[in-house]
């Protein structure tokens, strides 16, 4: 079996790589993706692509594999970052990671590489299980860095090829195999943020393609306009920081994109807004779901799950009801939906 191993210069893929040849695991290559962004925007903050290919070759001759570096920019530009930009200028919440992982690591990353590849392994947490041909998606036994959220898009055929050996371990003890086996990678911080973003501020990108717009901030329950912002893309629903306001905190209620204008309530009237159920169109089922009453579903990445119900509309849609309220269900996001330990798939808030 030849195995495509996808290398951040990061811990958790090292650690992952080192992990496949603990097994026996032979025909093992590296492959660094360099993306497009990493040079485009160099000028409006640190792009560490350099720094972490050194990292990523120190770990590769540390384990005698071939190290590969994949030049993907455009596609990237084209696949991934255009759809967060096209997102923000409707107004709505884009999910750029999981559609990285659908449509490059596992999808594209796989048609550019040689046939001879069998699997793609990856430095996720999450696990896969395959029964009778079948294969599932199972929750990492760390809640906290459970990546089964950002992988909820991928085909039966994108997990018949996955690997994710660190998927069984927390981050903790990833840690202790990279410093057991000496990774220079051992104490690396963990990335933060959108995947293509590296170091650069995530509203500084924002700033670069879609420019800055005065627009007036505005009061719920008034109507009284309190202050002005940049451009209603730079905010989302349930979003507390970067309002510039005193005697908070204040929340994003809503947002008015023709007339550019975002809507605010203080905490004590929160309530008001805040919502529990939505609608889900075009869900990714990795697993059709055996009921509909008992299950939990994630509206961002991190751990906390809602239970749920869920009912099909016709067509595609599904309603979504959750046990608790939340302030920050917002159009395009994703909410993700789990069935004890597995994840079934996901879809877009509309």
């Amino acid at each position: 079996m030849n195995i495509a191993l996808l290398l951040s210069g990061g811990v958790d893929s090292s650690v992952a790589l080192n992990l496949l040849k603990q097994e026996g695991k032979q025909g093992i290559t590296a492959f660094y993706i360099k993306i497009w962004l990493e040079d485009e925007l160099s000028h409006i903050g640190e792009c560490p692509w350099e720094t972490d290919l050194k990292y990523a070759r120190e770990v590769c001759k540390q384990a005698n594999v071939p190290l590969k570096l994949l030049s993907l920019q455009t596609e990237y530009r084209e696949l991934v970052t255009q759809n967060a930009l096209n997102e923000l200028r409707a107004g709505r919440t884009p999910s750029p990671d999981i559609l990285c992982n659908q449509y490059v690591k596992f999808g594209l990353f796989y048609d550019k590489i040689d046939s001879s590849f069998d699997k793609v392994a990856s430095g996720h947490y999450a696990q896969i299980e395959e029964n009778a041909g079948r294969y599932f998606l199972k929750r990492s036994p760390d809640p906290v860095k459970d990546q089964t959220y950002f992988l909820c898009n991928l085909t039966q055929k994108q997990l018949s090829r996955a690997l994710f050996p660190v998927g069984h371990l927390t981050k903790e003890e990833v840690r202790k195999i990279a410093h057991e086996l000496r990774l220079s990678t051992r104490d690396r911080k963990d990335s933060q943020g959108i995947c293509f973003l590296g170091q650069i501020r995530y509203p500084d990108f924002v700033k670069f393609h879609l420019g800055k717009k005065r627009g007036d901030i505005i009061e719920s329950e008034s109507g009284e306009k309190l202050g002005e912002h940049n451009g209603y893309w730079f905010y989302t629903i349930g979003q507390r920081q970067g309002l510039g306001l005193g005697n908070g905190p204040w929340f994003v209620t809503r947002k008015n994109v023709e007339k550019n204008i975002i809507y605010i309530s203080h905490k004590n009237n929160l309530s008001a807004h805040v919502s529990s159920t939505f609608s889900v169109e075009d869900v990714n089922w990795i697993t059709e779901p055996q009921q509909t009453t008992n299950l939990k579903v994630k509206i961002r990445h991190g751990p906390k799950m809602s239970n749920c119900r869920i009912e099909f509309l016709k067509g595609t849609r599904i309603k979504v009801a959750m046990k608790e309220s939340d302030p920050g269900i917002a159009p395009g996001q994703y909410a993700i939906f789990y069935d004890g330990e597995y994840c079934l798939g996901g879809g877009a808030i509309v």
